[in-house]
């Protein structure tokens, strides 16, 4: 598999990377477990979780994904094998980036990851009560002590994203190398007006969250009532339109067409986009993985390509 390069380290990670957030939530670790091993099998290196997951789940705390890596880490002796991330700021727990909270909260998360180092510690929401000065000089303490290997930002604006870079610069303080931005095929205005310019002006890795729009674009939620049936139920009603339905049949046209499914073809836009270093998706079956690895694989044709950009345009 062709991998992609992030930062001034230059690791070299798959175009698809697995989002963690449903071990401890949709996948029980006997399932985590297996779905590693077969990231591992598959090429896929690249690995994001987060403190916070999966507090929402009934019964979790937050912490239970990194757990749940933690342990397969320790069962497996494969820690050399993944590119980890994973965040701070975002959790009720351990809030915000304040100095005191991220050297917390990382000693937290290693711990929990039963690992030395973690390599892309993002700031997982912008926090503008703490100054950039102060974030930023905690992220160079932990990069200088070995425990983090680099920064990346999530949930920032283009402009605080900016901002951020321009005092690293300034002070010459660790700068973020990684933006992970809600980026799909139905949420696309944000990161292409946005924050794309800043990427591509900085030369940042990119990975992006809710690729398959929590799984409607895959293409199983054709009405609330298919919605309500699933354990993302709230966060998919927002994509059941006129124009996300559309969306959906533009995929399964061009899933039929190449013989794949419509989450493969879904992540396969997201990779074709030049400034997209890879998209981050979740499975909670082997089965479910290889059709996500697929898209890795999957060469859109420019008719592919036209007809997703016609029908995820925001007016008709």
């Amino acid at each position: 598999m062709q991998t992609n390069t992030i930062g001034t380290l230059k690791l070299q990670v798959a175009p698809l990377a697995f989002g963690a957030n449903v071990f401890g939530w949709t996948a029980d670790e006997r399932t985590s477990f297996s779905l590693l091993d077969a990231c591992v099998e598959q090429g896929l290196n690249f690995v994001d979780t987060a403190d916070s997951y999966s507090h929402w789940a009934d019964g979790n705390q937050g912490g239970e994904s990194e757990t749940i890596i933690g342990k397969w880490f320790k069962q497996s002796g494969q820690r050399d094998k993944i590119v980890l991330a994973t965040k701070v700021g975002m959790w009720k727990q351990r809030p915000g980036l304040s100095a005191a909270n991220i050297e917390a909260a990382v000693n937290d998360s290693l711990r929990r990851l039963q690992t030395d180092y973690i390599d892309v510690y993002f700031s997982h929401l912008d926090d503008d009560k703490t100054p950039f000065e102060e974030t930023l000089t905690a992220y160079q303490k932990l990069i200088k002590a070995g425990k983090v290997r680099m920064i990346g930002a999530s949930n920032f604006s283009g402009e605080r994203l900016e901002a951020a870079l321009k005092v690293s610069k300034a002070l010459g303080l660790p700068a973020y190398e990684v933006l992970q931005p809600e980026y799909n095929l139905y949420d696309r205005e944000g990161y292409e007006t946005g924050l794309e310019p800043v990427a591509q002006a900085h030369k940042l890795a990119v990975v992006t969250y809710f690729s398959l729009a929590s799984g409607f674009l895959s293409g199983k939620y054709r009405s609330k009532a298919d919605a309500a049936k699933a354990a993302r139920s709230g966060l998919v009603d927002k994509y059941i339109n006129e124009r996300g339905l559309r969306i959906v049949d533009a995929l399964v046209e061009v899933a039929k067409h190449h013989d794949t499914t419509a989450a493969t073809v879904a992540l396969a836009w997201i990779i074709a986009r030049p400034s997209v270093t890879a998209p981050i998706a979740s499975a909670t079956s082997v089965a479910q993985l290889e059709s996500l690895t697929a898209a890795t694989r999957l060469q859109l044709s420019s008719d592919d390509m036209k007809l997703l950009a016609k029908a995820s345009a925001a007016a008709q």
